[in-house]
């Protein structure tokens, strides 16, 4: 049975095949998925906007094909789990799309409860990335209310420098170093040092540097 986290997402099914697209929209109603159909991937890319879900593409398409439209959205920087769906002599071209992120490809024909359990694991794998980028922009909120000498010692902090070596390295007092560090693990709110280390991943590369 679907979590209710994971039935709130939406099945994008993008496939030019007006019967092929009515079929699969029918059968993710069934298993009570919010669906939203598009004939072409020009109209997808003019309506999504980087809600959660995942999209279910077929591979061959007249305009965009689904390579492209993979491609495209990429650029967008949207997270979004596509599953491609293709026929026996689409592989190679699948085998690309999971080259570059597909999380899978159903090959045609297929059992509707294989389609439902990829669709499944995928929309999960969306609440995942969900919380992930959360999480990220809160350990970013809080680097963002770090001072600029805060910052250097953070960044020193966990690059496993002793408070000794950071005080040589920034020529500032050990104590101020102390200082400084308690400051950071309060306003981080981070209870230990490997708390600190895994909040600093969280945090994008450009946005630490700046």
């Amino acid at each position: 049975m679907k979590t209710d986290v994971v039935a709130e997402k939406t099945v994008f099914i993008v496939d030019d095949d007006d019967a092929f697209r009515d079929s699969l929209g029918w059968l993710l109603e069934s298993a009570e998925y919010r669906i939203q159909p598009f004939a072409s991937g020009e109209a997808f890319l003019e309506t999504y906007r980087g809600e959660p879900g995942c999209l279910l593409l077929d591979i061959r398409m007249p305009g965009i094909s689904g390579l492209a439209l993979q491609q495209e959205l990429n650029k967008t920087g949207f997270r979004l789990p596509i599953i491609v769906i293709t026929g026996h002599g689409d592989i190679p071209m699948a085998v690309s799309a999971i080259k570059n992120g597909a999380v899978d490809f159903i090959e045609k024909p297929f059992d509707d409860q294989v389609l439902l359990e990829h669709v499944s694991r995928a929309l999960t794998m969306a609440e995942e990335w969900q919380q992930q980028a959360a999480r990220q922009r809160e350990a970013e909120a809080l680097w963002n209310g770090l001072s600029r000498r805060e910052k250097q010692v953070m960044e020193l902090v966990v690059s496993g420098m002793a408070n000794k070596v950071i005080a040589e390295t920034l020529d500032i007092s050990p104590k101020t170093v102390e200082v400084h560090r308690a400051r950071v693990m309060s306003k981080m709110r981070a209870d230990s040092l490997p708390d600190l280390v895994n909040l600093w991943h969280r945090i994008d590369t450009q946005s630490a540097a700046s």
